[in-house]
């Protein structure tokens, strides 16, 4: 028999979540390989709003901290600028920001409501109508395109590999541990492995006995042509998640998910939505001194949503070198933690930072077996042909 190529550990994957575990892994001398169907950030890592937030996860912290010095320890420019403006465009909508800020205070995080002169001054384009914002001294936003080539280039850095353009079709198994990965292009051997696979985990880790529950959906942006620069491009209101790139574009998304079943084959075909317009609209609220602008590109990322919101980070009890992954469409701005707890668990056993218990599998032991439908995840129906 041939020698199997491979490495230490496979990651199937090459969204942010996979690469910041290769990358962790590979920068503590853990020989790691990725093994991604399309080219890395092509899902919903490279088509997202940037923003760095989920102050309640219990990776925050470290996210924090990671943040500002991922360009020294990458070795690429992810162009992070930090903390992040909170506008309410009406008074209902700042009845909630109040009290969001006051948790979030509670938790040792700064967070100051601005009168009129500081928005002008912070966020000319959103004016002077909206009923308030609030500057959090905390969390920022990054270029998704470019954190994610970092993520992959720092880990190849390290000695990590990367397989694009390569779709996982199984895995070999020999008692209870996963040896191999099958693809289009042969098997990689493997010591351990992990899936961070996004909408893809739940039919994957399906095949290996455990499957980790997730309902895909379509996360639509629209980018609008260049503005004026503001003082702080992080911004988010009415609804929307975004940011003002350096060239002054508004990149911004959010609102209600499409949901979509996992077609034969796993491939989505055609992301865009015809959601556009309803968030075009909503951004001219937030931002009325930008309604001249065009709305020059759109995009759609597919996200993967587990039944409560939260994360998963565990092992398999079918496979228990396998460990699987989905942070549950917040996954980019929480990447520089995501990875590293991930590497944790993969070499040590357990999180060395944070407690991630929360995160374990077993919650959905009594899952009920139609829970998309009781949650009324489920993608609408198609029509007949006439």
């Amino acid at each position: 028999m041939n020698e199997i190529t491979g490495a230490s550990v496979v990651i199937v994957g090459g969204g942010v979540t996979g690469l910041s575990t290769a990358w962790w892994l590979a920068r503590s001398g853990v020989d790691a390989l990725v093994i991604e169907k399309d080219i890395v950030g092509w899902g919903a890592s490279g088509r997202n709003g940037g923003g760095c937030g989920h102050v309640t996860s219990p990776l925050y912290p470290e996210m924090l901290r990671l943040w500002p010095i991922m360009d020294e320890l990458l070795g690429y420019p992810t162009e992070f600028s930090a903390n992040r403006i909170h506008v309410s465009v009406t008074e209902e909508q700042l009845a909630v920001q109040n009290l969001g800020a006051a948790a979030v205070e509670r938790q040792g995080y700064r967070c100051e409501l601005l009168d009129m002169k500081q928005r002008r001054e912070l966020i000319p384009l959103v004016g002077d109508h909206v009923a308030g914002a609030h500057f959090c001294h905390f969390g920022g936003h990054s270029n998704p395109h470019r954190t994610v080539q970092a993520y992959a280039w720092a880990m190849q850095d390290h000695g990590g590999r990367l397989m694009q353009h390569c779709a996982v079709t199984g895995f070999r198994t020999e008692r209870e541990r996963v040896i191999g990965v099958e693809t289009e292009r042969g098997l990689f051997g493997c010591d351990q492995l992990v899936i961070a696979a996004g909408p893809h985990t739940g039919r994957l880790s399906a095949v290996l006995g455990q499957e980790v529950p997730v309902q895909s959906a379509r996360a639509e942006m629209i980018v609008t042509e260049p503005l004026p620069l503001m003082a702080y491009g992080g911004v988010d209101g009415n609804g929307l998640h975004g940011r003002q790139t350096l060239r002054g574009n508004l990149a911004f998304g959010g609102g209600p998910h499409e949901w979509l079943d996992l077609p034969e084959g796993g491939v989505f075909a055609n992301p865009s939505t015809p959601l556009m317009g309803h968030i075009g609209r909503r951004l001219i609220e937030m931002m009325p001194k930008a309604a001249h602008a065009r709305i020059i590109r759109s995009w759609a990322g597919v996200i993967e949503n587990t039944p409560d919101g939260r994360p998963v980070i565990d092992r398999l009890s079918t496979f228990p070198n396998v460990v699987v992954a989905t942070m549950s469409s917040v996954g980019f701005g929480l990447s520089p933690s995501s990875g590293r707890a991930i590497r944790d668990v993969v070499v040590d056993g357990t999180c060395s930072f944070a407690d991630i218990s929360s995160f374990r599998l077993a919650r959905f032991a009594r899952l009920e077996p139609d829970w998309r439908e009781l949650q009324g995840w489920v993608a609408p129906a198609k029509e007949e042909a006439a």
